[in-house]
């Protein structure tokens, strides 16, 4: 590890219980904070959450955060209706920005949430996670309140897979790990550097490019580091995180957006195939296009980003009124 990361490590991590609720309350000030939920077909899981947002940090006694936004991005369950009926307010990710059709993706949600909220810190929190805590946002909040020379704050936490503890993130290790130790060596620190719990001073997370499927993590990570510099950039614990987890062949294409992603942002060269063949066992043998029993699926790797959001001229004239 580079020593430059080794100070950084000791500089700008920290837990959760670091910074107290009294402590930020009193760093507040002025400041708003936005939480963001992008979800899809997450009706088992989003009602939790936006509750204990609500009760625990939206509160007369503790407010915290000012606004808790869902973004739908077209669920087919009752996603919306529980969010709202938690407490959240629901917008669609397809009445946002209505001029630029909508593309599938995580990214192209958080990207268009700019235009959805108003705060000055934006803290991301994926809608799938179980026995969630609110220490998931006072945690990377807080020292965005605290510390004016921090910009970027990214969660770190356990990730049991089952009852198999430290099991989770394979993609994180088999993939982004590994790419970031070779290719961006200053973010080899991250112990999540994958993970969708983040938070982000408005004035950075809106003149940065989003990637609009799996790789926007990674991108924005990776673009934070360029914009503001190793030492704007920050990670807290905040205990474990439970959530649903993908079968293995969704993580191939998330893994193959993340490659893309990275390839994009050390050539800004040509891809050559921005496809991925995976194969599946044929449920009668020999299918069609089936080899020796296995179907081969082939999907579309992630090759759309989405410009800084200062470039758009809706969130432009917004910035003006």
């Amino acid at each position: 590890m580079l020593d430059e990361v080794e100070r950084w490590l000791a500089r700008r991590s920290w837990s959760v219980t670091d910074r107290p609720l009294e402590q930020l309350l009193a760093a507040k000030r002025g400041t708003r904070v936005s939480v963001v939920l992008p979800a899809l077909n997450e009706e088992a899981t989003v009602g939790d959450i936006v509750a204990v947002i609500r009760r625990e940090l939206m509160s007369r006694a503790v407010p915290l955060v000012d606004e808790l936004v869902v973004v739908d991005s077209g669920s087919t369950d009752r996603t919306a209706e529980v969010a709202a009926a938690a407490g959240a307010r629901v917008v669609a990710r397809d009445a946002i920005l209505p001029r630029i059709p909508a593309l599938p993706g995580k990214g192209e949600v958080l990207w268009r949430s700019l235009l959805a909220t108003d705060g000055d810190v934006v803290c991301f929190v994926d809608a799938d996670l179980r026995d969630f805590s609110a220490d998931f946002v006072s945690g990377i909040v807080g020292p965005l309140l605290t510390d004016p020379g921090v910009d970027f704050v990214k969660a770190m936490y356990d990730r049991p897979l089952g009852d198999a503890p430290g099991q989770g993130g394979r993609v994180t290790e088999l993939v982004a790990r590994p790419l970031l130790n070779l290719h961006w060596p200053q973010l080899a620190g991250f112990v999540q550097p994958l993970g969708g719990e983040y938070a982000v001073r408005r004035s950075l997370l809106e003149r940065l490019p989003f990637p609009v499927g799996y790789g926007v993590e990674l991108g924005l990570l990776v673009d934070a580091l360029h914009a503001a510099g190793l030492d704007a950039l920050a990670q807290v614990d905040v205990g474990v995180r439970k959530h649903r987890h993908q079968d293995e062949q969704a993580l191939g294409r998330m893994a193959a957006a993340i490659y893309r992603t990275a390839q994009l942002r050390l050539s800004r060269g040509h891809l050559v195939r921005p496809w991925l063949t995976q194969f599946e066992r044929a449920d009668g043998g020999d299918g069609p296009g089936a080899q020796g029993g296995f179907v081969p699926r082939t999907y579309p790797v992630d090759t759309e980003e989405r410009p800084p959001m200062v470039e758009i001229a809706e969130y432009a004239r917004r910035r003006v009124a």
